[in-house]
């Protein structure tokens, strides 16, 4: 249990249980969507990293999520949302610590994070967690399926 702002949180890793929720709780605190938001998609990350989807919750309810995910090479995050009534509270902190707790432990050097060009309010977020863009990359994508 973490007390951040006042605010006591629970972190762990998503269960198989937790995906229905997760996916609605996207919807309404995540910032644009993604192919692979849907119920097979989470399903697969969970059954494939049981601990990469990292979970924030408050008095038993869901108040933030980030994906921690390692190939064994980099470490990439993914879908750091925090429910728009707990913004500015610590809640993205503790999962990014959480997250790089995880990384350090699989031997990770370097984290990346996946951060929409329009959501600015994200890039203080980012940026105040010690993150920065790298402007000599660019992000090129292949959809594999419709």
């Amino acid at each position: 249990m973490a007390a951040m702002n006042g605010l006591s949180l629970s972190i762990r890793s998503a269960t198989p249980s937790d995906l229905d929720e997760v996916l609605a709780f996207w919807k309404g605190a995540a910032e644009g969507t993604s192919i692979s938001d849907d119920g097979d998609g989470v399903a697969r990350l969970v059954e494939r990293d049981p601990e990469a989807l990292i979970l924030a919750e408050h008095e038993g309810g869901l108040v933030g999520t980030v994906i921690a995910g390692f190939d064994g090479w980099r470490c990439h995050l993914y879908r750091l949302a925090v429910h728009p009534d707990q913004r500015r509270r610590g809640v993205g902190s503790a999962l990014l610590a959480a997250a790089e707790e995880r990384f350090a432990a699989l031997g990770g050097r370097r984290a990346d994070a996946m951060v929409l060009d329009r959501n600015t309010s994200a890039h203080h977020a980012w940026r105040a967690a010690g993150y920065g863009p790298e402007p000599q990359w660019s992000r090129w994508v292949k959809h594999l399926t419709d």
